[in-house]
């Protein structure tokens, strides 16, 4: 058997029509390579390793949790990472697929590695703190929209798919959580600078009170600031709006930015504060 680790926010799924659920989701769409985030003690991994005429891997920092999937299951073996996924390199040549009850206390940093992938990501599924699935997902307008849902709809289109009850895991978490699909843009947005389209949102709604003529001042020229779309503030503001004030920004090529890490680390942060729920 293994042992629960707080420290991993280790709390997994133990209900079996739940998981039967969220993999039939998975396969309504098709993929040939298949990456898993965080296995655990196998409640999905057990199912997914037999996917017929799919290459399975699955990355897990817990060398207790290898130990017991490899004893329990001889043929995970070689199928393995044992590494974090912040840390891990692109686990297959070409497209594949994310699935995972992912880690919640670093659930939007496995977003931005996603978004580091996302040339060959070729969909995800992903459990997720109910809270973070809803910001993901929203749209403009709503209290929750956020950095996290314009940088991850820009490259994706969201479904939040079903919610899932506490005790449906052990130990039961103390949040909800829900399921999310993404799958790659059929037309994908054409983003000037990405460095620097990331940087005007995490700069505009790290300012979300603000109009965006303040939030973002030192990004644009005085007379590009007059043009009425900077009396609003960033909540007010659609995915393509971002993308067009994208073409706007002053410095070009040549600008000095932030990347994705620190977007990353600010939303960490954020999250780190909530409760830490894995499965």
């Amino acid at each position: 058997m293994y042992t629960l680790k707080k420290s991993l926010g280790q709390h997994f799924l133990r209900d079996e029509n739940m998981v039967l659920k969220i993999v039939a989701a998975l396969q309504e769409r098709p993929f040939q390579q298949l990456l898993e985030v965080g296995p655990g003690g196998g409640a999905l991994t057990k199912h997914l390793i037999y996917l017929p005429g799919v290459a399975f891997k699955a990355i897990e920092l817990d060398e207790e949790k290898i130990r017991f999937l490899e004893n329990t299951w001889p043929e995970i073996k070689g199928k393995l990472i044992h590494q974090s996924i912040l840390d891990a390199d692109q686990p297959f040549e070409g497209k594949f697929t994310v699935v995972g009850n992912f880690p919640y206390n670093i659930s939007s940093q496995i977003l931005f590695k996603i978004l580091e992938w996302k040339e060959d990501v070729e969909g995800m599924l992903g459990m997720f703190q109910k809270e973070v699935a809803q910001r993901i997902a929203s749209k403009p307008g709503s209290k929750v929209y956020g950095i996290l849902s314009v940088l991850v709809q820009a490259f994706f289109e969201v479904e939040y798919l079903f919610e899932v009850h506490e005790q449906c895991f052990t130990p039961p978490p103390k949040v909800k959580s829900a399921v999310i699909r993404l799958t790659p843009k059929a037309e994908p947005l054409q983003i000037h600078n990405e460095k620097q389209f990331f940087l005007l949102v995490k700069t505009a709604f790290n300012q979300r009170r603000k109009t965006l003529r303040n939030a973002v001042r030192n990004l644009f020229d005085e007379e590009t600031l007059k043009k009425p779309v900077f009396d609003k503030r960033a909540e007010q503001l659609s995915v393509a709006d971002f993308v067009e004030l994208g073409f706007m920004m002053r410095g070009g090529e040549g600008q000095k930015v932030k990347g994705k890490k620190a977007i990353g680390k600010e939303a960490k942060g954020k999250e780190a504060k909530r409760q830490r729920v894995k499965g």
